[in-house]
């Protein structure tokens, strides 16, 4: 591991430590445990098992566990750690009781976002059925659905941030709402079983992240920049560059979720994310200052006049109130971490 990656799992311990005692001798389930999240999850999980001597072991659904041990060895035989393969729609249940359980398989493939919206829909929709079912008879007393901002439609331009409240939807009749309403759909499915079964079903609507295991090749702006300047290259701005977007560096995305895991109230959404706003534009200048100052920045559009700019920001004041939940790792250092990461 490195350097700059042991200090965020020391910031994340920093601020869960007290959370943990509920976690000896029990196990969690963790889908989605090999992506960008993932990975987060189970460095935080094995380092603060060893840090606080904890009994605990997680067991990861994952469709392909050698191609994760090719890329994280050092997890993948952990020995707090078990991979169990298997498919989020279908996947056979373990054997054995389970405490908690993270539901963070999400597809984040961008042709399927392109190719497949129907598809897309259905793997979301049944795989959170899928891990409740399994919830339901293994005995997870906390589940946690790692759902979207998407599920509030487009942000009016009079708002400048969305809170969990506002009442806004995806277009039901665009095939671009599959992945909203499938979220939609799925935080739905969460209160039924929590009314149903009392399964303590949590809700984090996550935006938008930055950090190591962050992919540089898929849609993903803030990595295709880092990507671009790691290699020379100009930074390809394919719109005009006014969206509003706002990150939230991984290791407070963790200390957020583990929080809203263990503390969280059911059926009661949380923003997860940054409220603090950058343009795509700015956001590829400060790409460029931190990476390579000479390297150059092309954007594909221009914007149109008095043109109001299109905004994706949360409202994050209920974590902030009800969980005392707030961002600690700025924007440029979470771009300064990543690039570090990046060129080990």
């Amino acid at each position: 591991m490195t350097k700059i990656l042991i200090e965020d799992l020391q910031h994340i311990l920093i601020h869960t430590e007290s959370l943990w005692d509920e976690m000896n001798e029990r196990r969690i389930f963790i889908t989605g445990g090999t992506g960008f999240f993932g990975c987060w999850l189970l460095e935080s999980f094995t380092y603060i098992v060893e840090k606080l001597k904890l009994s605990a072991q997680a067991v990861i659904l994952t469709r392909n566990p050698e191609k994760f041990k090719q890329k994280c060895p050092h997890l993948f035989y952990h020995p707090a750690l078990e991979f169990f393969q298997g498919d989020i729609c279908n996947f056979p249940f373990p054997q054995g009781e389970f405490s908690h359980l993270i539901h963070a398989g999400t597809p984040t493939n961008a042709l399927l976002y392109q190719q497949n919206h129907l598809g897309m829909f259905n793997e979301i929709i049944a795989g959170t059925r899928r891990t409740l079912e399994f919830a339901k008879i293994s005995g997870v007393k906390k589940y946690l659905l790692t759902s979207s901002g998407a599920v509030y439609g487009k942000q009016p331009n009079t708002m400048s941030h969305l809170p969990e409240t506002y009442q806004g939807a995806p277009d039901t009749c665009s095939i671009s709402s599959s992945y909203g309403e499938g979220k939609r759909a799925s935080e739905l499915l969460c209160t039924l079983y929590y009314q149903q079964y009392g399964i303590e079903t949590k809700i984090a609507r996550c935006f938008a992240f930055v950090g190591a295991y962050l992919p540089l090749n898929l849609h993903f702006a803030i990595g295709n920049f880092i990507r671009d300047a790691i290699e020379g290259k100009a930074i390809e701005i394919k719109g005009d560059g006014t969206p509003l977007r706002s990150y939230l560096y991984g290791s407070d995305l963790m200390i957020w979720l583990w929080t809203i895991l263990f503390k969280g109230k059911s059926c009661f959404p949380y923003n997860v994310g940054s409220d603090k706003e950058i343009s795509i534009r700015e956001l590829a200048e400060m790409v460029a200052e931190i990476c390579s100052p000479r390297t150059e920045i092309h954007i594909g559009k221009t914007p149109p006049v008095r043109q109001i700019p299109e905004r994706y920001i949360p409202c994050v004041q209920r974590a902030y109130l009800e969980l005392e939940l707030q961002q600690k790792i700025d924007l440029k250092m979470s771009i300064k971490k990543l690039l570090i990461h990046n060129r080990r």
